[in-house]
């Protein structure tokens, strides 16, 4: 089954043209102009990833965001804006979104982000999944024998005894703070792996550089500015703040004056 991507842009051309792209990528795409269609849409099915866009006339997509957030998983998120700013982004992050995209989106940077989105939205669905499967189990395990009621309290307690930890990510705490634990270890991993070359680790994690800064400062992981400078592989060019380098991708314009862009 194709995975369900839910766009929502108030820009027609721009909803028209991600739906274009996507549904030639085999993806099955729910197009929504503002944040009441959304709503709507999401009552009707379930989406794997939802691409949101900032500025929109009646509800902007960070208070969709947020709302999303307050009663319940907001699913796997993906911010898109034209005039969007660090600020922005970190609170994006803060209430779930996985990414931010800076318009116009080029071609393979938009599929490269809905990718990386749906397979971490298939780990985080993983984990999630982690816990009531290890309380089936302990349902199905056999009553206790006389000899084991015998052992009172202790028989007792290694029956509904349940594990709080999976892979590393300890399962009895919020959802956004189980999300935030497994991003530092996946991060913190990688950028022991790639020895701290951020250009590796960007296209690994399929994030633009300057959209990984942000998610390891929102994360709290600190990087040794020397060590980094040391550990620079030759095909890297520093630059000022370790900014990438301009795309050549065509990107997706908008039709409409800057009087209204995003």
């Amino acid at each position: 089954m194709s995975a369900r991507i839910l766009v929502v842009d108030d820009e027609a051309n721009i909803r028209a043209l991600i739906d274009e792209i996507l549904s030639e990528e085999g993806y099955e795409v729910t197009a929504a102009a503002d944040a009441k269609e959304a709503r709507a849409a999401r009552k009707d099915q379930e989406f794997d990833l939802i691409l949101l866009d900032i500025w929109m006339p009646d509800t902007d997509g960070i208070s969709l965001l947020r709302e999303w957030s307050e009663n319940g998983a907001p699913g796997t998120v993906v911010m898109m804006s034209g005039h969007g700013t660090v600020d922005t982004a970190v609170e994006a992050t803060r209430f779930g979104a996985l990414e931010f995209l800076e318009k116009p989106i080029a071609m393979a940077r938009l599929l490269t982000a809905v990718r990386s989105g749906l397979e971490r939205g298939r780990v985080m669905r993983n984990l999630r999944m982690a816990a009531p499967a290890s309380l089936t189990s302990i349902a199905a395990a056999p009553a206790a024998t006389p000899i084991a009621e015998a052992d009172g309290a202790a028989a007792k307690h290694a029956e509904i005894s349940q594990p709080t930890e999976h892979n590393g990510v300890a399962l009895d705490q919020p959802l956004r703070d189980a999300r935030d634990q497994f991003e530092r270890v996946y991060f913190e991993y990688h950028l022991a792996r790639e020895n701290y070359s951020m250009t590796r680790v960007a296209d690994r994690a399929g994030l633009e550089r300057t959209h990984l800064y942000r998610k390891l400062k929102q994360l709290g992981i600190e990087l040794s500015r020397g060590s980094r400078r040391n550990d620079r592989t030759p095909d890297e060019v520093p630059t000022a703040h370790e900014m990438p380098a301009v795309r050549s991708e065509p990107p997706v314009y908008s039709q409409r004056s800057h009087e209204y862009d995003d």
